[in-house]
């Protein structure tokens, strides 16, 4: 039996921070709390009073395998995830071929079995014509459906109403949604097109793909939900306004309609498009100071849930296309969790908040077997963040296949030191342990 001692740490869990040990035994946490009856040959990771919360579980990620892989591929995103202290990722169905039949879910499956470095499950895609391949989706090992109501890869936009109530009114399993009306979008981007052709200023990206197109669409979604009864999760909030479609006075685990926003929505606003261009393009767009403001009082008070990444790489020569023909997303699992705890340091938000909204709640929402807590009997899905530890994003540190990142030249103050996936210690001081590979993830329901 292999077992690791981690001391001096100050524990975050449940709202609390303790100090003190867990040992880890094989895959599991066995024990917690001081002086613990440790077996012999137990090696001892001493984390000098460091913050060992569990590993951030990522709702929602673009790991471009297969048919993107020149973007980035699992082995490499999911490197990059466990540098920054995501144990756990669910990926979407915008590859190529889309993963809209079982079967071509299951290769996904496959191929991160041999390849990904954290736990993985993977969102079965819905489209116009495939209700009969969604409703066989086995809710025990499967994270969840994914609907664009935006465009997307391939036939992924589902835009017509009988088949959307078909399967919000047909399926127990929780759905996900990217919310953006595609409509507005057109008529919008018609208007800018006959103003500058395709080489639009990037900072109109957020009037195009506006606050109107975000709200009819999110608005929509959760009337559909509330009168079908479906367990409904609105990915990647953008806006304010859509705040005011949530509720923050139930808990979460009586909620049937629930909500994320993404980092880049924390972080960024439409000023920064002057600097950044392209590469902070993200569908829905980066919007206005108005908006982060808005999410970050939402973030808090309870109506947005969880924070994750929406990790959508594309390489730099795309990204320096016109406007029109330059891709929308970006990298971020490298740099999610050491962002949110710069937010910590600005006075924004509490470590324990971050542990509850990026860990906590996303195994809460997705109802995961034993992850996302520190408590015995669990998965050792565990990281260790040293919150004194200055480093500045550059070429030589990014772990993407892509090579870049918006937060490159940013220098952040605190640095994840170890990464551990089911007990394995995968990252450490800058190095992955090649070997051990991450694992299906289950689900209670």
């Amino acid at each position: 039996m292999s077992s690791i001692l981690i001391k001096n740490a100050k524990i975050v869990n449940e709202g609390k921070i303790t100090e003190g040990e867990v040992l880890i035994e094989n895959e599991f946490i066995t024990q917690i709390g001081n002086n613990l009856n440790i077996p012999e040959n137990c090696k001892i990771i001493d984390a000098e009073g460091n913050y060992l919360m569990p590993g951030a579980i990522d709702d929602q990620v673009h790991f471009r395998e297969p048919g993107l892989t020149h973007k980035g591929n699992i082995a490499s995103e999911s490197r990059a995830a466990v540098a920054g202290g995501i144990t756990s990722f669910i990926e979407q169905p915008n590859t190529v071929p889309n993963a809209v039949t079982q079967e071509i879910l299951e290769q996904k499956y496959q191929i991160a079995s041999e390849t990904s470095y954290a736990n993985y499950s993977f969102m079965m895609g819905a489209t116009n014509d495939n209700l009969e391949e969604v409703l066989k989706t086995n809710p025990k090992n499967v994270a969840g459906i994914k609907i664009f109501l935006g465009s997307s890869t391939g036939n992924m936009l589902v835009d017509r109403e009988e088949v959307l109530t078909k399967i919000f009114s047909n399926t127990k399993m929780l759905i996900a949604v990217h919310c953006e009306d595609e409509t507005t979008i057109k008529n919008n981007l018609a208007e800018y097109k006959e103003k500058y052709g395709d080489d639009i200023p990037m900072e109109f990206h957020h009037i195009i793909r506006s606050e109107e197109a975000c709200y009819l669409s999110s608005s929509k979604a959760v009337e559909l939900a509330k009168k079908t009864g479906a367990r409904l999760h609105i990915f990647h909030l953008s806006t304010a306004k859509e705040t005011e479609l949530f509720r923050n006075d139930i808990p979460l685990e009586e909620k049937q309609i629930t909500a994320e926003v993404c980092v880049h929505h924390l972080w960024f606003t439409d000023e920064d498009y002057k600097t950044k261009g392209s590469l902070i393009k993200w569908n829905p767009a980066v919007k206005t100071q108005k908006d982060k403001d808005g999410l970050w009082k939402a973030l808090l008070d309870g109506r947005i849930d969880v924070i994750a990444t929406d990790h959508a790489p594309h390489t730099l020569e795309e990204k320096a296309n016109p406007y029109t023909s330059a891709p929308s997303g970006g990298p971020l699992a490298q740099h999610a969790v050491v962002a949110m705890f710069e937010a910590n340091k600005q006075g924004r938000i509490s470590v324990e908040k971050i542990v509850e909204k990026m860990a906590h709640n996303p195994a809460k929402i997705f109802k995961i077997d034993r992850r996302g807590f520190i408590k015995e009997g669990f998965y050792a899905d565990l990281t260790i963040v040293n919150p004194n530890e200055a480093w500045t994003v550059s070429k030589e540190n990014i772990l993407y296949h892509c090579g870049w990142s918006p937060f490159e030249g940013t220098t952040f103050s605190s640095k994840i030191t170890h990464t551990f996936v089911n007990g394995n210690l995968v990252y450490e001081n800058q190095k992955i342990n090649e070997i051990q590979k991450g694992k299906r993830l289950a689900f209670d329901r």
